[in-house]
């Protein structure tokens, strides 16, 4: 519950952000234009964001007769936890990696690398598959493409200050100092608001992956496995469109040090003690 509150917070203050930078930049006016703008990226990314990631990652559907054992596992989680069959995908990465997307449950993919196939055993694998099956349930995926859109957009709109100058409410140019530091630090505050959103939900699954598996004990080992092999093995897929790393189970572009404060993912070991406090 604490969580599902944190983000509810989070997505507030994201917004409240975005609408603020509009108003700089061009008054009532502009933080009109900016909202629709918002509304339009995130119409497209609603209904378009998971055929984008599928086809970046080259990821091929597969069914009971090309991965029976690998669909049956999702289809008895789907089952378990009362959501529709979603789509099941293979992508050929040796990193241990998975995701899921789609806009709701009804229209909702799980991808999982081969390499995660190969590395994990069937308990922890199953725990694996929980987890994203409760990212559909919770839709997490909404959240994300949501949050990451309003991240974006704040971005864009802080250069648009610097390079063309703010507006108060009434029109007047806004203080040129001013607005190279909101070019620098609303960027910066969208980012850390949509990793936090992105490590609440990260939590939410882990718990929720675990009720449906009843098994917190394998997703906790599986993370562990996923974070070992992970280090070595870099996903291709994932370097050439960071973006899409807050998707996976484990973020493979994060570091350790400073690097953490802006990491989509908790860490390990938090949610390793979290899930072993479920037994």
């Amino acid at each position: 519950m604490f969580n599902l509150l944190k983000t509810a917070v989070l997505m507030a203050a994201i917004t409240a952000l975005f609408m603020a930078i509009g108003a700089m930049v061009g008054g009532r006016t502009g933080m009109a234009v900016a909202l629709l703008v918002a509304v339009g990226m995130n119409f497209f990314s609603y209904w378009f964001s998971d055929k984008m990631v599928l086809k970046m990652y080259n990821a091929r559907e597969v069914d009971a007769q090309s991965a029976p054992q690998f669909y049956g596992m999702v289809a008895e989680l789907a089952q378990r936890a009362q959501l529709p069959m979603p789509k099941v995908y293979l992508i050929d990465e040796n990193a241990p990696n998975a995701f899921a997307t789609g806009r709701n449950p009804e229209n909702a993919a799980v991808a999982a690398t081969t390499g995660i196939l190969r590395v994990l055993n069937q308990r922890e694998l199953r725990g694996v598959m929980a987890h994203e099956l409760a990212h559909v349930r919770h839709r997490d995926i909404l959240i994300s493409t949501v949050s990451a859109t309003m991240a974006g957009a704040i971005s864009m709109l802080a250069n648009f200050a610097v390079f063309f100058g703010g507006r108060d409410a009434e029109g007047r140019p806004q203080n040129p100092i001013a607005g190279l530091l909101v070019a620098f630090l609303a960027p910066l505050a969208a980012s850390l608001i949509q990793m936090a959103i992105s490590r609440a939900r990260e939590f939410e699954a882990d718990r929720g992956g675990a009720e449906i598996s009843g098994d917190p004990q394998a997703l906790a080992s599986a993370l562990q496995k996923i974070q070992a092999y992970a280090r070595g093995i870099p996903l291709e897929a994932a370097e050439r469109h960071p973006e899409t790393a807050q998707m996976m189970i484990m973020n493979p572009l994060s570091g350790g040090g400073l690097r953490g404060l802006f990491s989509t993912h908790p860490s390990t070991e938090e949610r390793v003690a979290r899930l072993l406090a479920m037994r």
